[in-house]
């Protein structure tokens, strides 16, 4: 990197990835404090491993009543945390809901210590104190342990995880504990299986019931050194018969099962060890036959060159990013690694998963996914994947009809992860990410009337959610169901996306039902407050009514203020419903400079100080598109503005560098596409909106061979406003672009000014 001094200031040049490459600006720590909920570890692009350290402390009893910090450890880990309680292979990235770390790994030194400990007495447990000698990157993490003087390294496979461990003073010890788990409590462990097969190989299995109640993860551990000797316990014996059986730890069987099966590893004088942990959710014979085709023996260096490797071919998309700064560097290359971590691999390397309904099946002709964050990830995520990685997209989107097929509800996925449907969350939003590949013509799709069936039959489901009353009113009640506005419109939402499916695939009765059954969001406008409004059975509007509140007032996480603004379908009817142009932009405008008093989030995890702007909650996915909405305005300028200041406000190169929940990629996918100066308002359609980039230039290649470009004239900090924007030379008249212009390759050139073109695009 070259500094050139210009002044009191300097310009900072970036250089090409001759060289640096692009992973190596990537920061995996970023968004790892508060409410981020990203994890440190070590994963590969879409990787059913995600290898990580662990800083949440064990659940703890106050007054009778069960307690954990389940929402602040989501993805097990806090930057700001003094201690690790180990390395588990499992975890959700940027999540709201925590589950999963599964077969924790921790070395230790002197006697076992079989408890974890607490962050408050460390030296109580296995976990021991660090001071954030961390190194993190894509593929890699590592860490020195302080309190047991030892180096702890990490990366992966697709299915393995690869650890490596050296102990710099006294030998120690390894504790496998098939008890922990994120989001623990005294029940969530069905049942444990471990079996020592030889002294450098131990299988088993973990049965659990969390967020995922009935989820299966089977294990096969190769060790680099042969064991000297273990121990086994099972930390909750469970009764039979009326006695207690226990293990005589005089005697020990080379395999147990429980519900609190832990293990003592010794391997005598070795100071460095390797682990090579497969899984699998199929049987131990299928994670053996991962073991065997990932990572057959031991070598830590090849594994992470490997990685690494995989990385490299992800991020060869981005053939080149120039910013004006390191920190949009840095940002724009870790949003892009934070999209490539979820949705998850989710089978065999033979094609065998377990499907919804606990059999197994398998996967011909795609790769199987899980981890579907779906009220989330359409809004962009999704597009992100079916812009960059359409291939990917429509295994994924294939893995969602796999759902509805193996479902006895035949439902669509909502929300749902290792073969388990956790209805979180609303709506049915996998019929927006189906519509948005087909509208787009995704090639990779595998028989798109399929996917149509399944949406319409999803979209008639009653017993889901208030739909009955939805299908019979037009409206969801809220006296019937809660958080009945944020239903009707985001139903709304998802009528238009089978419309556009229906329209796209040429049938054209369901594209008339479901286009007149889109305009249910009028069915809860109430003109006399100008805002969405909950309606009851009787078709009275609730009252009281305050629309700045988060609860009982017809809103799942977010108020009217927002949810109002929640008709990306059709913003032309939005602005006509709220007033017309002047008024709906004075909304708009008061939404992001007023002042939202602290009583209306203090209580909502997913609604924070450092997520808002003015009423404007970007920290939480409900109002992503609204800063796009004044393209529909007179002033499509303040689009521009809006979208910088939020570029500016929500996302930092450190650990609190987000406002919110990165939720598996959405907060992220929204920062690239407004770094790149366009954005998918409306899921469903073929249309992107123009925004006020940050890149200086970038050179992208798609999947079909074609380059896309973006190109930034004077570019700068108060250069934030659009003079004149073209594609492949011809001036754009409007604020929107196609997708099918960017697949056909060509430049997108922005010449940028501090103030606005108030007349560009009219």
């Amino acid at each position: 990197m070259r500094l050139f001094l210009l002044g009191s200031s300097f310009l900072v040049v970036f250089p090409f990835f001759g060289q640096l490459k692009a992973r190596e600006f990537v920061r995996p720590l970023m968004g790892t404090s508060e409410a981020g909920h990203t994890y440190p570890g070590a994963s590969v692009p879409f990787g059913a491993v995600q290898l990580s350290p662990d800083t949440d402390t064990i659940p703890y009893v106050v007054n009778g009543v069960y307690q954990s910090n389940v929402y602040r450890y989501c993805a097990g880990y806090q930057y700001k945390d003094s201690s690790i309680v180990g390395f588990s292979h499992t975890h959700f990235s940027g999540t709201g809901h925590a589950d999963l770390g599964d077969i924790l790994l921790m070395p230790n030194v002197g006697p076992i210590q079989w408890n974890p400990g607490t962050a408050s007495a460390p030296e109580s447990g296995y976990r021991s104190v660090y001071h954030h000698d961390e190194v993190a990157s894509p593929g890699y993490y590592s860490v020195h342990l302080d309190e047991i003087h030892a180096v702890a390294e990490l990366t992966t496979t697709p299915r393995v995880g690869i650890h490596r461990y050296r102990f710099e003073q006294e030998v120690g010890h390894f504790i496998l504990d098939l008890t922990h788990g994120i989001y623990n409590y005294p029940d969530k462990n069905v049942w444990c299986f471990l079996r020592v097969e030889n002294d450098t190989l131990l299988t088993g299995f973990r049965q659990t019931a969390g967020w995922a109640r009935t989820r299966y993860v089977y294990f096969a551990i190769a060790l680099s050194k042969p064991l000297t000797d273990y121990q086994i316990i099972d930390a909750k014996p469970a009764v039979y018969k009326g006695f207690w059986r226990k293990f005589d730890t005089q005697h020990q069987f080379p395999e147990a099962a429980g519900e609190g099966i832990k293990a003592a590893l010794f391997f005598g004088v070795e100071k460095e060890v390797e682990f090579r942990v497969a899984l699998s959710s199929v049987s131990i014979d299928g994670a053996l036959l991962n073991l065997q085709a990932e990572a057959p023996i031991a070598g830590f260096d090849h594994y992470l060159e490997q990685a690494e490797n995989s990385w490299d071919q992800a991020f060869s998309v981005v053939e080149s990013a120039h910013f004006l700064s390191a920190e949009d560097q840095t940002n724009f290359y870790t949003a892009w690694y934070h999209c490539l971590l979820s949705p998850t691999l989710y089978m065999d390397v033979n094609g065998a998963y377990r499907g919804l309904d606990q059999r197994i099946h398998q996967a011909v002709g795609f790769q199987n996914y899980t981890t579907f964050s779906l009220w989330d990830t359409y809004r962009a995520e999704h597009p992100f994947l079916n812009l960059f990685y359409p291939q990917q997209n429509a295994d994924m989107i294939e893995s969602m009809q796999q759902h509805y097929e193996q479902s006895v509800h035949q439902m669509l996925p909502v929300w749902s992860h290792y073969s388990n449907e956790n209805w979180c969350m609303i709506g049915y939003h996998s019929v927006a990410v189906m519509a948005d590949a087909v509208v787009k013509k995704n090639p990779y799709l595998k028989d798109p009337t399929r996917y149509l069936k399944a949406a319409v039959t999803t979209s008639n489901r009653g017993f889901y959610e208030g739909l009955d009353a939805y299908l019979s009113l037009g409206y969801v009640p809220e006296d019937k169901s809660g958080s009945s506005v944020s239903k009707t419109l985001e139903y709304a939402y998802d009528d238009w996306c089978i419309a556009e499916m229906a329209n796209q695939l040429g049938q054209d009765s369901i594209r008339r039902i479901y286009l007149k059954r889109a305009q249910n969001f009028k069915q809860v406008f109430d003109p006399q407050t100008g805002f969405m409004r909950p309606r009851l059975s009787n078709g009275a509007f609730k009252s009281p009514f305050d629309p700045l509140d988060t609860h009982g007032q017809g809103f799942i996480e977010g108020n009217a203020w927002n949810y109002s603004l929640y008709v990306p379908q059709d913003p032309i009817a939005l602005i006509r419903l709220m007033g017309g142009d002047q008024r709906f932009q004075a909304h708009l405008d008061s939404l992001f400079s007023m002042n939202l008093p602290d009583r209306y989030f203090a209580n909502t995890e997913d609604i924070m100080r450092a997520g808002i702007i003015g009423n404007y909650v970007h920290g939480n996915e409900p109002s992503h598109h609204i800063a796009f909405l004044y393209n529909y305005t007179s002033a499509p300028w303040k689009t521009q503005a809006t979208t910088r200041l939020i570029l500016r406000n929500q996302y930092k190169g450190e650990a609190e560098g987000m406002g919110g929940n990165d939720d598996c990629g959405q907060m992220s996918a929204w920062y690239l596409f407004a770094a790149l100066g366009f954005y998918p308002m409306a899921p469903g359609s073929d249309v992107y909106e123009l925004s006020s980039p940050l890149v200086v230039h970038a050179t992208l290649q798609l999947d079909n061979g074609k380059k896309l470009i973006v190109n930034t004239l004077n570019q700068s900090e108060k250069n934030k406003y659009i003079q004149k924007v073209s594609w492949n030379g011809v001036l754009l008249t409007t604020p929107q672009l196609r997708h099918e212009q960017l697949m056909q390759g060509g430049t997108l050139q922005f010449e940028m000014g501090p103030r606005p073109a108030k007349h560009l695009f009219h």
